[in-house]
């Protein structure tokens, strides 16, 4: 592994000091592309109106209009944590906002992954009209829905999209929904200026349209109106949960989230999975919300019905909260049961398949994986899992079937970066029609599915995609750290500062890295190194997870500092993500 300390322009670090931010992190801000101050104010006057984001203003009259006719609005969700907190969100904040006129005719219908598939079907549009519903409102999904959208105005609902992907490209031409209100900052011509919000971004901004439009009507004024912020713990949630890029706008929302989490000022089900999850509400962190709230709502879409992680956000009854957030920690647990296994036979395929390539740290430009047991809920985690040990962009794939019963292929990607996902994917359908049924996604995350005898074809594509766009200098497995520590920062306090800010995907996380004496090491668990360094001048224990291989005497490695509690007392930890090679 290749540490690299990254560029820290002085005259930005310099002038974040002077404007009264923390030393230390005004170098770290410096040396993620923080120029002034105003960019890490958090202060909500800072977002943009949702004007700004094209279709705002005529969701929000859609919406109006449903309200004061009482027409009936079902929420079609996604079943992953940006798809729960949007459903979520704009349950509440219809419900919220209908509330002067009586009004609380909101439901939501949720996907089944191995049924229905992702986004807005025509069948999933046959059962919102058999619901009873006038509206249809999608949230992280729909925009390349165009025959769901089809179907469902020709039963006569009105329909509403709200998403964060990337519209369908046809010939070289964008092709979106027809009949419909759009919402997504990466529909043409929207001038929003962040295109990296996720979909419980984009639907918080609707409901402020929503509320503008109802001022507009006189239904309640600027200084008696219902607050929205009150959802913003969702939005923040959603958002890191996606891992979509923490711009400065998404880190406002994502800062003013954790602000409510940590006053306790946050749904009852938020609370129920931070107890569930062992974590302290008055500290939670992105870390908190990507790591133990995110994977526990994610269980339930990907074994079970994401139906149950939106009840646990939707309701305000502390006692089914703790109920529902038990039931989905108990979901998580049988998710990483079945994660383990998947992983231990992904890696013995990927190691028969290509084993001595693996001995010599070269193994192909992209790896795909497939057996028939795998279960298609769980590919992503352990491609995942497999492309940060190997350094590759890897697909797995698990056996499923289409809407009339054919048997297919389901497969989820994870990448590195310099190798865009989505694009890779959209490539291999220009080059080779017919073999991508369907697929959709990021740079770093995507899927798609394939004919049942299709992967072969599927996998020598991606070779010749990955061979063709990856060079050596992008496969050589790299980390980027923020230099060496100096001694008088390597406290517990500065370990809380850190934890308190809002770090994520495109923000990372400050990893420092020093050349360290190894005073002691041994096995924990057996599969984890546990560790006593000498930094400097002073001894500090530390902690590689899945590290067995011991460590010489002198190393440079790269670490995050932790607050460890032990007895009542709180001391620094170093974990380590890495060593110089």
């Amino acid at each position: 592994m290749k540490i690299t300390p990254r560029d820290v322009p002085p005259r930005a670090a310099w002038a974040l000091e002077q404007a009264g931010v923390h030393p230390l992190l005004a170098r770290l801000y410096a040396a993620r592309g923080v120029r002034e101050a105003a960019e890490i104010d958090d202060a909500l006057a800072h977002l943009p109106p949702p004007e700004a984001l094209r279709g705002a203003r005529e969701a929000g009259e859609l919406l109006a209009d449903a309200l004061q006719r009482r027409h009936r609005v079902c929420i079609v969700a996604d079943y992953d944590c940006d798809g729960a907190t949007a459903c979520a969100t704009a349950w509440r904040g219809l419900r919220l906002l209908g509330a002067p006129l009586g009004w609380d005719r909101v439901r939501y219908l949720v996907p089944d992954r191995a049924r229905d598939g992702y986004g807005l079907t025509p069948a999933l549009a046959e059962r919102v009209h058999a619901l009873g519903a006038d509206v249809l409102v999608t949230v992280d999904n729909g925009i390349a829905s165009v025959d769901g959208v089809a179907r469902a105005r020709a039963l006569g609902l009105q329909v509403l999209i709200t998403d964060h992907h990337l519209p369908l490209v046809q010939a070289g031409a964008v092709c979106l929904p027809q009949d419909c209100v759009i919402v997504n900052p990466h529909q043409p011509d929207c001038p929003f200026p962040s295109k990296a919000m996720a979909g419980v971004g984009v639907m918080f901004y609707v409901l402020l349209a929503l509320r503008a439009e109802l001022r507009r009507r006189g239904v309640f004024d600027g200084a008696n109106q219902p607050r929205l912020d009150g959802l913003l713990p969702l939005v923040a949630l959603g958002t890191v949960a996606d891992v979509v890029r923490l711009d400065a706008h998404n880190r406002r929302l994502v800062a003013q989230g954790l602000r409510r989490i940590r006053a306790g000022a946050m749904p009852a089900g938020m609370a129920a999975l931070l107890a569930a999850a062992g974590r302290v509400a008055a500290r939670a962190s992105t870390f908190d919300l990507g790591f133990a709230l995110g994977p526990r709502l994610n269980a339930a879409g990907r074994l079970r019905d994401m139906g149950l992680g939106i009840e646990c956000l939707i309701t305000d009854d502390p006692g089914r909260a703790a109920d529902l957030a038990r039931q989905l920690d108990d979901i998580n647990r049988e998710r990483r049961a079945v994660e383990s296994a998947m992983r231990e036979q992904a890696w013995l395929a990927v190691a028969q398949r290509h084993g001595a390539a693996l001995d010599t740290d070269a193994p192909p430009p992209a790896i795909t994986v497939f057996d028939p047991s795998f279960h298609e809920g769980v590919v992503g985690i352990v491609a995942g899992r497999l492309k940060d040990r190997l350094h590759r962009p890897v697909f797995v794939f698990a056996p499923a079937h289409l809407d009339d019963g054919t048997p297919c292929l389901k497969g989820s990607g994870r990448s590195i970066a310099g190798f865009h996902l989505r694009d890779a994917l959209d490539w291999i359908a220009k080059h080779q029609p017919g073999l991508l049924l369907r697929f959709g996604g990021h740079a770093m995350a995507a899927g798609c599915t394939l004919p049942a005898d299709g992967l072969a074809a599927f996998d020598a594509a991606l070779q010749t995609v990955a061979a063709t766009w990856l060079d050596a200098a992008t496969l050589q497995r790299r980390l980027d750290t923020d230099g060496a520590l100096a001694e008088p920062w390597r406290r517990v306090d500065i370990a809380d500062l850190l934890d308190a800010q809002v770090w994520g995907q495109g923000f990372a996380a400050p990893v420092f890295s020093d050349e360290v004496e190894v005073l002691g090491q041994r096995l924990v668990g057996e599969r984890h190194l546990a560790l006593r360094l000498r930094v400097g001048g002073t001894a500090l224990e530390g902690i590689w997870f899945g590290q067995t291989e011991p460590l010489p005497r002198s190393a440079v490695l790269a670490y995050r500092l932790a607050a460890d509690e032990w007895q009542g007392q709180r001391r620094l930890r170093l974990m380590i993500e890495g060593a110089a090679s």
